[in-house]
């Protein structure tokens, strides 16, 4: 790092805090803060979404991968752009005519407070788990700009930038944020792979090194397609990209910011403006990854995950690669702090609401999102640490598997198929489905993502409760 790196990076950083407490300038309540009072336009909407979603494994991740295994890197931009178009076209409209705050407020409103309260607690634990993956690789970034800074510090430094990034304004930081968050971003992976190949002088002297690269993998007996979306096997690869679709139809976040849509037209044009806008980001992560593997391939000592810094720190104009690191940690940061804002919405709402009226009141609703946003991040500190972080961040690719199978089918139960499942079957869902993932996840019965058991299991839990007859206990029955 010199001090143009430092000059770049720094700046970006105060851009982007500033930007975050202006757009929060008007936040008085704990609606405005998780909702945007109802009034937030497209732009907002898409920037909240992304903001959250484009994240470390859309661009360090996805050069990671494809120096690894080429084009199926694309999966998680691509997954992403296919579950924003799902959730525009099938989810935002019947979200919103529920007039819940929360996807968990959704089902306990279906199927009653125990319900809710189990799919709260569980849904929020496997969030969680996504909250402290983001913070381990915030640190990995850190310790690119910083290597000198201990990992503990390097920990309060990711949780204070996710606290700034959505604690004063909530929906409107984080959608603010995310539009130039968005900018930078298309801005360092794109031109990243405009770098590529300027270098390569073409698009064709690649695929040919490459093409040379699979040859030696042959000879070697560890063939690699690189140009294939399922070089890791088709089962792996689709899985990838059906639990994207998964993760954020039952991810709090994402449904937050099309609750915030001052319409249905808006808050549909947000999410489509997202599902455009995401999947060409990991074009430029994969371009970069193929071409550290083919300059610099593992025999080098380079790391697959260092493949898209190192690049930036070797390729880039100093201050333009400053501007590019201090994006790729705010990509880490926004996924966290979007993610932790989901979590205080929901405890707020469908936990500590339900049973007491402390924080009825609007101002005292607001402050008790912010602390808990704060706590939050500092538990998410303290687990992150050691050998207790390595632990919990081999379990993190379960996270969006747990959200996933605690929600998704019972919230296809209430929003098509009300008064009609007996809400014992969807209490037995909640808690067996995310036990199929652990376990199935664990022991690696299955080649395929244990997320899958557990949908499975959700379905037929789900299905004998719509035979058995109806839920006499729903308010619409």
């Amino acid at each position: 790092m010199t001090l143009w790196h430092i000059v770049g990076l720094s700046a970006t950083l105060i851009v982007i805090v500033a930007l975050s407490l202006f757009s929060g300038r008007k936040v008085k309540s704990a609606a405005d803060f998780a909702s945007g009072g109802g009034k937030t336009g497209s732009l907002i909407i898409a920037g909240a979404i992304m903001g959250t979603l484009v994240g470390g494994s859309s661009t360090v991740g996805t050069a990671q991968l494809a120096y690894e295994y080429g084009l199926s890197a694309w999966w998680f931009t691509l997954g992403g752009g296919i579950a924003c178009l799902i959730l525009a076209l099938g989810f935002v409209k019947p979200f919103r005519k529920t007039g819940a705050s929360t996807l968990v407020g959704i089902v306990s409103h279906e199927y009653g407070q125990t319900s809710g309260m189990l799919a709260s607690i569980l849904s929020s634990i496997g969030t969680f788990i996504n909250i402290i993956s983001q913070m381990l690789a915030a640190t990995a970034v850190i310790a690119v700009v910083l290597p000198k800074l201990g990992t503990v510090p390097a920990l309060l430094c990711a949780a204070a930038l996710m606290a700034l990034y959505v604690i004063v304004g909530g929906v409107q930081s984080a959608g603010a944020v995310g539009v130039l968050k968005l900018v930078l971003l298309y801005v360092a992976m794109i031109g990243s792979g405009i770098i590529v190949l300027i270098l390569t002088k073409g698009w064709n002297p690649l695929v040919a090194d490459i093409h040379a690269l699979e040859a030696a993998a042959v000879e070697s007996g560890k063939a690699v397609n690189y140009f294939s979306l399922f070089a890791r096997g088709f089962g792996k690869d689709a899985g990838a990209g059906l639990s994207l679709v998964f993760g954020v139809l039952t991810t709090q976040t994402y449904a937050q910011a099309v609750l915030a849509g001052k319409s249905d037209s808006a808050s549909r044009k947000g999410a489509l403006i997202s599902a455009i806008m995401i999947p060409p980001i990991g074009i430029g992560g994969i371009l970069v990854g193929l071409y550290m593997r083919v300059n610099f391939p593992p025999e080098t000592g380079l790391i697959a995950k260092n493949a898209l810094t190192q690049f930036i720190l070797d390729y880039m104009p100093a201050p333009l690669a400053g501007v590019v690191l201090a994006t790729l940690l705010i990509a880490v940061v926004g996924t966290g702090a979007g993610l932790s804002l989901g979590i205080s919405t929901i405890i707020g709402n469908d936990i500590v609401k339900k049973v007491s009226h402390k924080i009825d009141d609007p101002k005292k609703n607001l402050l008790f999102s912010r602390v808990c946003i704060i706590v939050v991040l500092l538990v998410a500190c303290s687990m992150s640490t050691g050998s207790l972080g390595d632990v919990i961040l081999n379990f993190a690719f379960m996270s969006m598997g747990l959200r996933g199978a605690v929600v998704f089918v019972p919230l296809l139960g209430a929003l098509w198929f009300p008064g009609r499942i007996d809400k014992k079957f969807i209490i037995a869902s909640i808690i067996i489905s995310p036990l199929c993932v652990l376990i199935f996840g664990v022991t690696g019965w299955v080649t395929f993502d244990s997320l899958f058991v557990g949908i499975a299991a959700s379905f037929v839990i789900c299905l004998l409760g719509l035979l058995t007859g109806k839920n006499k206990n729903s308010l619409k029955a």
